[in-house]
């Protein structure tokens, strides 16, 4: 039997039990000492005494015994009051061990349907919790939870076909959209309005592409299921990033303090780790004035591994940056009219995050600048 914490059902239950045993006891106890309080009634002396020195003597006899009687009905009353006390003490104890018992026989089929459904995970929002038994409020309450298991199910099982049919269905008129371009500007001697045009399309075709790379990212991250889950270090993700993005840091002339360690490892889908990571060091470099800097660290501890990336800038504001993980948010003038990002970035990344069972961490630095770490429950680089 678990142990019962303060102000839970099973507390409260115990106490009411140990209550309702502990008066019943009270008052058989009191019942019993009230029954048992008989008095020692005295007999008076007859009318008509034939010795008055033999009635004196009599008298006296009787009055000593009565004494006697007294003496011993007082002894015994004290007797009984003290054994009394000492079984209405057994009582309480024994009172709050049966309600102990009762509260756990009574909520024992709560507990079963609370860690059921506590095993259950968009993994395996298949399984139910089937509870048997006779038709009581039990088994109401969980046929309700299974209903809604089922419903989530459903939902679950619409979005991922949604993401799958989407990736299909919205990428192909920009296929088409492309391959019409090209044939366009391949013509003999086009003219220039429509190359000018044709390059204009393409960026805007490059920026559509990217924002529907963004909401099937983000999409998969919030409602799919992470079945590829694999060790993973989040030195190698950063440090790879960083070489993918090595033009960019040059073209700004970014300083990157690199303090990345190869044993924060996690596990997770190599995809959207690396997506995650990618984000992360995409939105300290685009967000970067010119001639800035970039600190990058990992960490590891006994039960997550972090990945911190540090930028320098203006001061920003704490409630602006608590708010950068909700879609199509960006800080100050970035919100609008912005050519750099789609505004997805850090919303994709804590996605990403909370699907891993992590955490993300935004702060605005009081020097001025953001302060990113992303938090993930940690692993080893040998597990399979």
């Amino acid at each position: 039997m678990g142990r019962l914490r303060r102000g839970t059902v099973g507390l409260r239950f115990t106490l009411l039990y140990a209550a309702v045993f502990l008066v019943s006891g009270i008052g058989l106890l009191a019942l019993t000492f009230l029954l048992s309080g008989d008095k020692v009634t005295s007999i008076g002396p007859g009318q008509n005494p034939p010795d008055r020195s033999s009635l004196a003597v009599a008298e006296q006899h009787i009055h000593d015994l009565q004494r006697q009687l007294s003496d011993v009905h007082v002894q015994q009353s004290r007797q009984l009051l003290v054994g009394s006390l000492i079984a209405l003490v057994v009582m309480a104890l024994v009172s709050l061990l049966l309600g102990r018992a009762l509260a756990g026989r009574v909520l024992r089929p709560l507990r079963l349907i609370t860690a059921a459904t506590r095993r259950i995970s968009v993994e395996n929002l298949h399984q139910r919790l089937a509870v048997a038994g006779p038709t009581d409020e039990v088994k109401e309450l969980a046929d309700t939870v299974d209903g809604l298991l089922e419903r989530l199910e459903s939902s679950f099982a619409a979005q991922r076909r949604f993401v799958a049919n989407a990736s299909h269905e919205l990428r192909t008129p920009l296929a088409t959209m492309r391959a019409s371009l090209d044939v366009a500007v391949a013509k003999p001697e086009p003219a220039a309005q429509t190359l000018a045009l044709a390059d204009r399309l393409r960026t805007e075709l490059d920026r559509v592409d990217h924002l529907l790379d963004g909401f099937l990212v983000l999409a998969r991250a919030q409602h799919g299921a992470l079945v590829d889950r694999v060790p993973l270090s989040l030195g190698e993700l950063a440090g790879e990033a960083l070489t993918a993005r090595a033009a960019d840091i040059a073209a700004k002339a970014l300083t990157v303090d690199d303090e990345v360690r190869p044993d924060a490892w996690t596990r997770g889908s190599p995809v959207l780790l690396s997506r995650m990571v990618r984000n992360v060091i995409d939105n300290a470099i685009v967000h970067n004035r010119e001639g800035g800097w970039i600190r990058i660290s990992t960490d590891h501890y006994d039960t997550a591994a972090r990945l911190v990336v540090e930028t320098g800038g203006r001061v920003l504001d704490q409630d602006q940056v608590d708010r950068l993980t909700q879609p199509f948010e960006r800080l100050g003038a970035d919100r609008t009219g912005s050519e750099e990002g789609s505004g997805l970035g850090l919303s994709i990344v804590a996605a990403i995050v909370a699907a891993h069972g992590g955490r993300l961490d935004l702060r605005a630095r009081p020097e001025g600048g953001l302060w990113v770490a992303a938090v993930l429950p940690s692993a080893t680089g040998s597990e399979g």
